[in-house]
This record gives C-alpha cells, structure tokens and sequence, in this order.
C-alpha cells in the first residue's frame, strides 16, 4: 500500500498539535554524515581476527558477541586453568595473549571506523545537526532524544558551540545524567549521577557509547573537552585500565535487553523511553532506523505506549523494497495497539530533514 510521505518541515508543523516531541535516533543518522565508515553492522562483523583463529571460537563457545564477556572469560580462565590438572603447557599464557590481542582488535575496530576526534567533522555539520535537535531538545519543546547508535556524533553535536553567524541561537538541552565525581572533580571524566539525577536527564544512550566505560564502581563519562584525547587514545588508556566502553552491540533483541537490564545506566533509559512512551499528549519521531527486529525490546514499548502519533523517516523511493518492510513494521505496532489508545502513523522523507546540512 502506498503511504504519503510528508517533508520534514511538514512534519514538524503537523506535531505542533503535542506537548512535545520525543525523538528515537538510528544508524541513519550517522550514515547520514559518512555512509563509508557508519554504514555498518556490529563491531564483531568488522573485527579482524586473522591472526588470533581461536578468537572466533571463543564467542561461539560463550554464545556471544561481546567483546568484554570474551576478554574477561580468557582472564578469568587463565587464572584457574592451572588449578586443573589436564591444563596443558602453554594454555595460561595463550589465554592470556588472546586476551590482550582482542583488547588491541576491540580498540583498533573502534578508531578504524569512527573519526578521531570533533574536528573531524566541518563546523556548518554540526551547525547543520544542532538546527535538528532543537526541534526536540530546544525551547519550547523540552522533548527528550533517545539513540540506539554507540558513536560520537550525537555526544559531539551536543556539545559544539553554535554557529557565530546565527543571532541568539535557542539552547539546547543536554543533560545526560552525569555530572562530576564527587571525590575527584577535576577527573579526565564525569560519572553518571544514578537513578534519581538520570530522571531529569534529556539525553539517553540506549544501547551505550564509545565515551563510556565501566569502571567496576562507578560508569564514567570521557569527555573530549577535559581530555582532548584522540578516541583511539581515549579507549587504548581505558580499556588497558580494565575499563571498558559501554556498548550493546550483540546479537537478537532478546540478548540486548538481558544486557539493558543487568545494567542499571541502560536500565534506566530503557524505563524513561517507556515511561514517555505511555504519556498521551506526546509524540515521537523515529530518525533513521530500520524498525529492524533485533531492537524489538525497544519497538515494543512504541507499540504498547499510549501516545497518539508516531512519525518515521524514511530515505528514498517509500515503495522500494527496504522501505516496504520498514512501513510493514510501523503498521504492525500501530495495530498492536489497544482500541483505547489508537496510534495514527505517518512518514517523512529522511533527506528532507537535512539533519548535516
């Protein structure tokens, strides 16, 4: 069935009728900036391990794409290898040497797909992006934005300065729930505040991201203002420090969500998408995703909320293949959906949007 595809600007028009505007970013957004390097799938599909062939088979026998669960198994099992007799010779410092091999693949896959650092990116880009967020995060709006993405960009928009050709740009909101350590306010990083800051925060990391990492105690925030660190920089010193960026990248929705849900920084978010998801004045766009079923523990809640109007971006022909399949999901959720609280779709054209100029 052929859909009506609104511009962006119509779009925004039509959704004056809410409160406010919820915004649900996918990869879209990035591949929008570089399709060469953003358009991708997980960083295990990327990674080379030509020269360490028992890496592959480690993820397999754990049932896992996730590169810390790997790391850690290899150091852990190397710790109680020799308490067992049919350990053979060798296997310990082997175990060991995979381990810091994947921590040199895990960093190199991460620099070799992102830009190092914000002045990758020209000025009138993020100039361009900061335009868009303020249909969301701006006055008058105080909407919240949601990314499924792990990369920088959305962190770096949000934190460049605005263009000094435009008068009195409107601020923006970026409070992501992380503020200063308490005992050490002059640290590289801030750290996440918890559960009851995170409650005002406007910006949510869904699925984490590459300036994130668990500390053990504590998740910390780096920061390209404190540091001025390369991101390839940035991760080698974290993860050589067992602190490791915080990204869900594996697998089915259903291995997501255990993760999200073992996490309580990417708990919390999951549980403000779906309180704002069950608000009935409200409305949310979906940026560039595919409405693909690995993030269906995210789509879910869209499905089983209670605001009225979902609008979906979509990038070319609405009736070519690809985009057949993305309206086919929009129009599962809206029929998901209780009579009580119906849910009215519509879609724009993603390129209208103009999100990097």
């Amino acid at each position: 069935m052929a859909v009506s595809l609104l511009s962006f600007a119509q779009a925004i028009k039509d959704s004056t009728q809410f409160s406010k505007r919820h915004l649900l970013i996918g990869n879209g957004f990035s591949i929008a900036l570089r399709p060469d390097i953003f358009h991708y799938g997980s960083l295990f599909s990327r990674a080379d391990f030509s020269g360490h062939p028992n890496l592959p088979k480690v993820f397999a026998a754990l049932g896992t794409q996730d590169f810390e669960m790997a790391i850690r198994n290899l150091e852990a099992g190397a710790t109680l290898a020799p308490i067992y007799a049919g350990a053979l010779p060798g296997a310990v410092k082997a175990m060991l040497d995979d381990a810091e091999a994947l921590k040199n693949i895990l960093v190199e896959t991460i620099a070799g797909n992102h830009p190092d650092f914000p002045g990758s990116v020209p000025d009138p880009k993020f100039w361009a992006c900061r335009t868009f967020l303020r249909y969301f995060l701006g006055d008058g709006n105080d909407g919240q934005v949601f990314t499924l993405n792990y990369d920088l960009l959305l962190y770096w928009a949000l934190m460049h300065d605005d263009s000094p050709f435009t008068i009195a740009p409107s601020p923006i909101a970026t409070n992501d729930g992380f503020g200063n350590d308490e005992d050490e306010p002059d640290a590289d990083y801030v750290v996440w505040q918890g559960e009851t800051a995170a409650h005002s925060a406007k910006v949510h990391f869904l699925h984490g991201a590459l300036h994130l990492f668990d500390a053990g105690n504590e998740l910390q925030k780096y920061t390209w203002v404190r540091t001025n660190a390369r991101l390839v920089d940035q991760a080698r010193s974290a993860i050589g420090a067992n602190k490791f960026p915080l990204f869900v990248s594996e697998g089915t929705s259903t291995q997501k969500k255990a993760k999200i849900r073992h996490n309580a920084y990417l708990y919390q978010g999951f549980k403000q998408f779906t309180a704002n998801a069950l608000q009935t004045k409200v409305c949310f766009f979906i940026h560039g995703h595919s409405l693909a079923e690995n993030d269906e523990h995210i789509l879910r809640r869209l499905g089983a909320g209670r605001f009225p109007k979902l609008y979906v971006s979509l990038f070319g022909d609405p009736d070519d293949a690809g985009n057949r399949i993305i309206i086919g999901r929009a129009q599962a959720l809206a029929r998901g959906r209780k009579p009580s609280n119906p849910l009215a779709l519509a879609f724009y054209d993603a390129a209208s949007a103009k999100i990097w100029g």
